[in-house]
């Protein structure tokens, strides 16, 4: 009914059915993971008025137990989605919702579990993510252009001398700093408040 796929690696639909909604992945080494994409193989669809939340599981490395965090959910009208995994903290863990079905004796430190839970959609919802789980929308040229100006920011600060250590040269043109640095600050406000901004 379900699929799990890393990028890299071989397709998984062995998911072991716990109960009769409730469905898991063993997902080793994923620790070197950065997504996941679940998806419908098509071949079952969920009951009427049902969707699968999406779950994922590692062990806490301070306490030890199992940690349960929703990513997300899929439905018949949206077979699939990928989440981000890599950014997940162990401290914001939610209760177990396949109970002792799916035990942390399946997990090892580098072995974590994805399972999807069939679920009414109302209920689904209601149900809030984990904010890191989101896989960016924004703009990949815009990303791009983010990381060039914090670069050449970076590069040109690399420069930066006191006014007491420059010593004259009629040939060069110095900048204030402070002027390249106010740009930089209200450009990160500009496309805070509309990533769109540039299109303009």
């Amino acid at each position: 009914m379900f699929g799990c796929l890393v990028a890299g690696r071989l397709v998984q639909t062995d998911a072991v059915q716990v109960t009769s909604d409730k469905f898991v992945f063993n997902l080793p080494d994923y620790e070197n993971v950065n997504h996941v994409v679940v998806f419908m193989l098509g071949t079952v669809p969920f009951p009427a008025g049902t969707g699968g939340a999406v779950y994922f599981s590692f062990l806490d490395p301070a306490g030890g137990g199992a940690v349960w965090q929703l990513l997300g959910f899929i439905t018949n009208e949206k077979p699939s989605a990928i989440f981000k995994i890599s950014g997940l903290k162990a401290g914001e863990g939610g209760v177990n919702p396949f109970g002792m079905m799916a035990s942390s004796s399946q997990l090892s430190p580098s072995v974590a579990q994805v399972g999807v839970s069939v679920e009414a959609l109302d209920q689904l919802a209601q149900q809030m993510p984990v904010s890191s789980a989101a896989v960016s929308t924004t703009d990949s040229f815009l990303q791009f252009t983010q990381k060039m100006l914090d670069s050449l920011y970076n590069f040109a600060s690399s420069f930066a001398v006191s006014q007491a250590q420059m010593t004259p040269n009629p040939s060069e043109t110095f900048i204030p700093s402070s002027c390249v640095l106010k740009w930089y600050e209200n450009f990160q406000r500009r496309m805070s408040q509309n990533p769109n901004f540039w299109k303009n």
